[in-house]
């Protein structure tokens, strides 16, 4: 079950969900849209290795825009910045992003109860295409929680995304035991 707009607000005025900037006229029947943060990041390596560190070189989307490549990755942040208390969030790619060619999650499209922070967003493309900061990048919808959560994410010890800033942040599988 998703929640609908008015259980959406009623879960704002509890603070439940935060969004940060909030604008009502983005809230949908059942989803808030988000928008694209004005910093990218690609890897630094064009190899990447699962059990190492792997960097990111961290740039800003000129006023102009700035034109995605086929074949590469980047890195992107919502422009908002999000905390989820009570919920499961979910932040899915909008019908027009994707009519672009445009992919806004590789695997990591669930959040956790307790999420706090801006989302990156694992970008690519299928044809060349311009982006621009501040344009409507994806849209966050929530599930309810059947039972009590024992931990929420915000509150996990080993939480590696955590109150995400307004950058991008890169994979962090290197501090997982296998």
């Amino acid at each position: 079950m998703i929640l609908s707009d008015k259980r959406i607000l009623e879960e704002i005025e509890k603070k439940t969900i935060i969004i940060k900037p909030y604008n009502r006229e983005k809230l949908g029947s059942n989803s808030y849209d988000v928008h694209l943060g004005k910093n990218l990041a690609v890897y630094k390596d064009k190899i990447l290795d699962a059990k190492k560190h792997n960097e990111i070189q961290h740039f800003e989307i000129p006023e102009e825009g700035f034109v995605l490549q086929p074949n590469e990755l980047y890195l992107g942040v919502t422009d908002e910045y999000t905390e989820t208390h009570a919920h499961v969030p979910f932040l899915e790619g909008k019908s027009s992003t994707g009519r672009l060619g445009i992919d806004i999650h590789a695997t990591a499209g669930k959040g956790d109860v307790g999420f706090c922070g801006h989302w990156t967003l694992e970008i690519s493309c299928k044809i060349p295409v311009r982006i621009y900061a501040g344009m409507p990048i994806g849209q966050l919808i929530y599930f309810p929680v059947e039972g009590e959560v024992e931990v929420s994410y915000d509150s996990k010890k080993n939480a590696k995304y955590s109150h995400q800033p307004d950058k991008p942040v890169e994979s962090m599988m290197w501090k997982n035991k296998f």
